[in-house]
């Protein structure tokens, strides 16, 4: 009787040709925050892949409150300090930003934080920018408890507005060929009770299960399972 292989054996041996070196930037998704035990998905990943021989490299580059705009600024000087040995870049940008865009200040129905006329042109500068650089994935925004808001009484965050971002962001992605995961509608999807479990008490950021999920999610990412070392160099 043959055996299912689970998910982290099918992801590492879609890497079984070399060593990869990858970047994730973003905001506090890519931080981590919340997650005072594990450290976040990418944290999780990290460990995961520095416990094994010729594991991969992972730079956890996300910084709290950032917008798409701040992550275009820093995106390429983070790239390029990298490399590590023979002035190599990194192989791999994962992104994960917007959720901070998305707010809107000092009521429900105040101003967005990034209009989103501005946002859709700083989004789609930033996948240029990144496709430009090396083969590129993005994983997107989980959603907020909107009974717990506002965050730190000024950001006000609905469904409503993330949905119309994370969807602009997820079409650009689809006619750039870039994979996106789209952890909004996946988590939903699951049930309200699902996602509230799943968040610290601000109602924005994810908790030790929550990231936990993540990391599953990310695990279970047919685009990231399908990355190789022929299609990565076809993407280059």
């Amino acid at each position: 009787m043959s055996t299912l292989a689970t998910p982290t054996q099918i992801w590492n041996s879609s890497f079984n040709h070399q060593s990869l070196r990858i970047v994730a930037l973003g905001d506090s998704l890519v931080y981590g925050y919340g997650d005072p035990v594990g450290g976040g998905w990418v944290e999780r990943l990290r460990r995961q892949w520095m416990a094994q021989e010729n594991g991969h490299v992972l730079y956890n580059l996300g910084v709290r409150g950032d917008r798409t705009q701040q992550v275009a600024e820093r995106l390429e000087g983070e790239y390029r300090y990298r490399g590590e040995l023979r002035n190599r870049v990194p192989d791999v940008i994962i992104l994960s930003v917007g959720v901070n865009d998305s707010a809107r200040l000092r009521r429900p129905n105040g101003r967005l934080f990034t209009d989103f006329e501005t946002y859709q042109q700083e989004i789609e500068n930033l996948l240029d920018q990144a496709q430009q650089l090396c083969p590129v994935y993005f994983v997107g925004m989980v959603p907020v408890d909107e009974e717990k808001m506002p965050f730190i009484d000024c950001f006000y965050f609905n469904h409503f507005d993330q949905y119309r971002y994370k969807e602009v962001t997820k079409k650009l992605c689809q006619s750039r060929n870039i994979p996106y995961l789209d952890i909004f509608d996946l988590w939903l999807a699951r049930g309200e009770n699902y996602v509230k479990s799943r968040l610290i008490n601000d109602g924005l950021h994810p908790n030790v299960k929550g990231y936990e999920s993540l990391y599953e999610d990310i695990l279970n990412w047919q685009g990231l399972q399908q990355l190789n070392m022929s299609n990565l160099s076809a993407m280059v």
